[in-house]
């Protein structure tokens, strides 16, 4: 907004203008940009009025550069100012020939400095000489390319031996996709010594990028990305498009490419390529390309088995259960083809490493099932030899390792209770039967772990009582496994089909009453005729499609059954109405086209799996996140002729409790706080594939409920509070369905203040000011979830008096700044007895703490370890800490005075990093997004002030920090809206840098980053 501009708009209604403040993530860029406009305007006019144009422009150029060197001290040095000479380095070459002459290399017909965009046109640079071009000045290679070729490759093969020759590295990532790469080109690419990456999944690839990186060490980096694979017709004549970027023009686009590759370079999806050891596994993975899709076979020994990022999540939190919380019987929720065999071989190697484990009884139904499974925890174990079957005709040996089936486990009498550490029950919703629960009555393993799709049964059986807590530990969040592909998309419609539910009783925490709903659909065929019609829209020929309807009872199964069939539509009702037989003919019918919709109440029983269904049919009001996703979960198996999953959401009138907020978080993993942004802007962050499409009075609808469930009305949540009597903490959130932070922020009060306004809690409040400052102070301690805290909080607030620093530990004063810097930190550390004294002075306060440390415990995912680096600082890895807190428990007084993102502390010789990944919190910047990220769960990439330099005290501290004997500590967050904390990753050694204001450095993390925190650290979703 320039002066001018603004005088033209004083004209205009303001109304009609759409107008942002400049952020702080984003100003530089756009100031920038006006400003290079003007010093172009400035240099244009200097080369116009004088006799000697090129010096006269040299001379203004140098003379701004001074002029901001004034306004911004050391953003300039007198090394930056243009040379007499007026010239440019093109090249230095390497030294002479014996001749004496000096030969320099081709230059691309494009300047280094300049993009261009390259579609094989006459008179147009071709893609593959300029390749070669671009080779024979280049550092460093990256290539992507889905399809590599033999032909592709020869036109390149003299520059590519060349540029090796020399001492260059050539990276290459492919794929075995439809078999259309060439293995000779392969072998000739690793045996001329390039490093090749290879992905062999055969049924589908992630991979569709065709792009070249040409890095030099002058920085003058340059990149082609479009449409050619290394193949003949790609390089030279075929109907390809391909942008030429260059870092002088948009560096940060070079920065997003490099960033990006090195991420799948790291990723255990692309395997490292040995022509000896894996020559035979390529061709038989190439081979398979083009026919079945099937994967092509492993070989124990050459496999190092990684989880995905969500699997590393079930893990964490599996962990947690058992070491923080001492559950050590657990329920896995995943998905069917999430890889729950997989996570269950992980979690016993990690635990017979630990020593915990060793014996170990795996337990399924059917043949397939565990010979699949032993084989994979023979990958994972690197094993070849590890564990016996028990099944069909299988007798163990050892009886050490035994796989067996629950029809062979059901005739041993003589199993010891303890014989086997570890038991793991695959498909455990089978569990309800005698069978299976004569097993597990006998047996009493040191840790039980369950393995389901589905831990609820439509047969009412229950199979929760197995494990601690009664609930499942940890359930799949879907969004990473989509981003895997590991899923077949979504694509979601929500459908508004007029029903007023209003007059339908509703049940807080039970949500509607069934029997009205269910007299309410079965009397509206008109509803049936809108359901059909949308079918018709959205999938056009229903002659191939394959459905499951959700219902709310099983006579409106029946009722939606009868209405389809009326309408020439094949469907059929399954229930448990049914019996067995009856079930398995439906679904088999199903499953080969005979029926083409079943309609059934909430999940379907154990017998059912049709990973055919491509179309799901939300036929009720479900306010279960965990039921909608188990539902979802029916039609996102992957077939190799299901593109996407259809589901049509049909959605009425509702009740204002309705909580469409948590279905959706649930099905996207978008935090509550951003989903109306989402609703609004068409749901543009999903996964790759994905997509929600709410009509317009569907989105109103999920509007409203959004605001609904993130307002607080104090008057309703005292009513809820009252009519509960005089719970917990805990219980009034979990018999409300509202979440802790629901009660902060703002003036909504707290937890004390409900318990006053409900009249439990009648003692007087002496100053309502200074109660107001320490419930807000409350309010900024949600985060906390590391025992060590916890406990002694927990032990402080339960003695009747304010503790007195003269009796506590060192580590308890930390502790205790760290309290006293949250309550406020603007005081100094002599005043801390003061401060946290007015917990004591207001007893209700001090109580309101005491009971959310009970759920915060609850709350806990992850564990949290003392780091040796740091082990006389009350500080855990993976811990969350605000600014305040983390800066008490290092010793620094009144942070609150400290504002920059970086800070040196003296007494701990110790450098704190404080980054935040997303800067500007209004979602893609491109260009200020990659300078600080994860690059590998252990390789972060930060970048300094602006001002710093190699040589600069900061520079040569980062750099030898080793030899000083100083720590480096890095602490996270993705975003700063909300002010939200950190999460400590631990400390991390230097390994190198590049640049001078600012320095870009690369760190060694000495300890992974969760998977979570990588997820949302690193470049790329998957």
């Amino acid at each position: 907004m320039t002066t001018e501009l603004a005088g033209r708009l004083r004209a205009i209604d303001g109304g009609l203008l759409h107008r942002e403040n400049l952020d702080e993530g984003g100003a530089r860029d756009v100031l920038a940009r006006h400003l290079g406009e003007l010093t172009k305007r400035a240099l244009t006019i200097a080369g116009q009025r004088g006799d000697n144009p090129i010096a006269d422009q040299v001379e203004v150029a140098n003379r701004i550069a001074a002029a901001i060197s004034e306004i911004v001290a050391q953003s300039v040095h007198r090394d930056d100012m243009v040379a007499d000479s007026h010239d440019l380095l093109l090249e230095i070459a390497q030294g002479r020939q014996p001749d004496g002459s000096v030969s320099f290399a081709d230059r691309p017909d494009i300047p280094f400095s300049s993009g261009a965009l390259l579609v094989n046109g006459r008179d147009q640079p071709k893609i593959g000489p300029e390749v070669i071009k671009e080779l024979a000045s280049a550092d460093q290679v990256e290539l992507l390319c889905a399809f590599v070729k033999w032909w592709g490759l020869r036109l390149i093969e003299d520059a590519i031996e060349g540029f090796l020759a020399r001492g260059g590295r050539l990276r290459v990532i492919t794929t075995t996709y439809m078999g259309a790469t060439e293995k000779r080109a392969v072998d000739r690419l690793v045996a001329m010594g390039a490093e090749v990456r290879i992905s062999y999944d055969t049924r589908r690839t992630r991979l569709h990028a065709k792009a070249w990186l040409f890095r030099r060490s002058s920085k003058l980096d340059t990149a082609y990305v479009g449409s050619s694979n290394l193949s003949r017709a790609a390089m030279l004549d075929g109907l390809e498009w391909n942008i030429r970027v260059a870092r002088a023009e948009q560096g940060y686009l070079i920065d997003t490419f490099a960033a990006t590759f090195e991420e799948y370079w790291n990723d255990p999806s692309f395997e490292e390529y040995d022509q000896e050891r894996d020559g035979e596994r390529l061709e038989a993975a190439l081979a398979l390309g083009g026919s079945d899709g099937r994967t092509a076979p492993l070989r124990i020994a050459n496999i190092d088995v990684h989880p995905y990022g969500y699997q590393q999540e079930i893990l964490d939190e599996l962990q947690a259960a058992r070491e923080e919380h001492g559950h050590w019987r657990n329920l896995a929720v995943m998905a069917t083809g999430t890889g729950k065999t997989i996570v269950a071989a992980l979690d016993y190697k990690r635990l017979r490493e630990q020593g915990k484990v060793g014996s170990l009884l795996f337990v399924a139904h059917t043949k397939e099932i565990l010979e699949q499974s032993l084989h994979t925890f023979r990958a994972v174990l690197q094993d070849g030899s590890f564990g016996e079957l028990f099944v069909d005709g299988h007798r163990p040996a050892d009886w050490k390792h035994v796989f067996g089936s629950i029809q062979s486990l059901r005739g041993l009498t003589d199993l010891p209770p303890d014989r086997f550490d570890m038991v793991i029950v695959d498909e455990f919703h089978h569990a309800a039967a005698k069978s299976y629960g004569d097993l597990l009555d006998n047996l009493e393993p040191v840790l039980l772990l369950g393995l389901t799709a589905t831990p609820e049964r439509t047969d009412g059986e229950d199979i929760l009582h197995w494990f601690d807590g009664a609930r499942p530990t940890v359930e799949l969040r879907l969004w990473e496994a989509l981003e895997q592909g590991l899923l077949v998309p979504f694509h979601y419609f929500g459908i508004h089909d007029n029903v007023d539910l209003s007059s339908v009783s509703w049940r807080r925490g039970a949500g509607y009453d069934i029997a009205e709903l269910t007299n309410l659909y079965t009397g509206l065929d008109s509803r049936v005729n809108l359901i059909i019609q949308a079918l018709h829209d959205k999938l056009g020929n229903l002659a191939a499609m394959k459905a499951v309807g959700f219902c709310v009872s099983i006579k409106h199964a029946q009722y939606m059954a009868d209405r389809f069939s009326r309408r020439g539509i094949d469907a059929v009702a399954v229930t448990s109405a049914m019996s067995t037989e009856q079930r398995a003919a439906a679904l088999l019918d199903l499953r080969e086209g005979r029926v083409k919709a079943i309609f059934t109440v909430d999940l379907f029983n154990e017998g059912v799996d049709v990973p055919q269904i491509d179309t799901v049919l939300f036929l009720r009001p479900t306010n279960s996140a965990t039921i909608f996703l188990q539902q979802l979960g029916r039609g996102l198996r992957m077939t190799h002729d299901k593109p996407v999953l259809t589901v049509l959401d049909f959605v009425g009138h509702q009740h204002k409790e309705f909580r469409f907020d948590k279905q959706l978080s649930a099905l996207t993993g978008i935090p509550r706080g951003d989903l109306g942004e989402e609703v609004r802007s068409g749901f543009p962050t999903l996964p790759a594939g994905c997509a929600i499409d709410l009509d317009r009075e569907v989105s109103k609808a999920v509007l409203r409920s959004i605001k609904q469930a993130l307002s607080f009305h104090l008057k309703e949540a005292v009513g809820d509070l009252r009519s509960l009597g005089d719970p917990t903490l805990s219980e009034f959130l979990q018999r409300t369905g509202r979440e802790l932070e629901d009660i902060y922020g703002g003036t909504r009060g707290g937890w004390a203040r409900l318990r006053r306004e409900a009249g439990l809690d009648r003692r007087p409040v002496n100053d309502a000011r200074e109660d107001d400052a320490v419930g807000r102070a409350i309010g900024r301690m949600l985060h906390i979830d590391d025992q060590e805290r916890l406990r002694f909080l927990q032990r402080v607030l339960s003695r009747q008096e304010a503790p007195s620093v003269s009796e506590t530990s060192p580590r308890e004063r930390r502790l205790l700044e760290m309290l006293h810097a949250t309550l406020d930190s603007s005081r100094p550390h002599s005043a801390l007895e003061t401060n946290i004294g007015r917990l004591w002075q207001n007893p209700g306060r001090r109580e309101e703490l005491l009971a959310i440390t009970d759920v915060l415990h609850e709350r806990i995912r992850r564990v949290t370890p003392v780091v040796p680096a740091v082990s006389h600082l009350p500080l855990h890895l993976h811990a969350r800490y605000s600014k305040d807190e983390l800066m008490a428990a290092f010793g620094v007084e009144k942070p609150r005075s400290w504002v920059q993102g970086i800070r040196w502390v003296e007494e701990e010789q110790a450098d704190l990093f404080m980054v935040t990944i997303n800067k500007t919190g209004k979602g893609f910047k491109p260009t200020t997004m990659y300078n600080d990220r994860a690059i590998t769960p252990t390789l972060f990439q930060w970048e300094t002030q602006s001002d710093a330099r190699e040589a600069s005290r900061d520079g040569q501290r980062y750099i030898h920090h080793i030899e000083r004997g100083s720590t480096v500590h890095l602490f996270l967050r993705e975003t700063k809206a909300g002010v939200p904390p950190y999460l400590y990753a631990g400390p991390m050694n230097y390994r190198e840098h590049e640049g001078q204001q600012p320095m870009r450095i690369l760190w060694d993390l000495a300890y992974p980053l969760p998977a979570d925190v990588f997820h949302y650290a690193k470049v790329t979703a998957s």
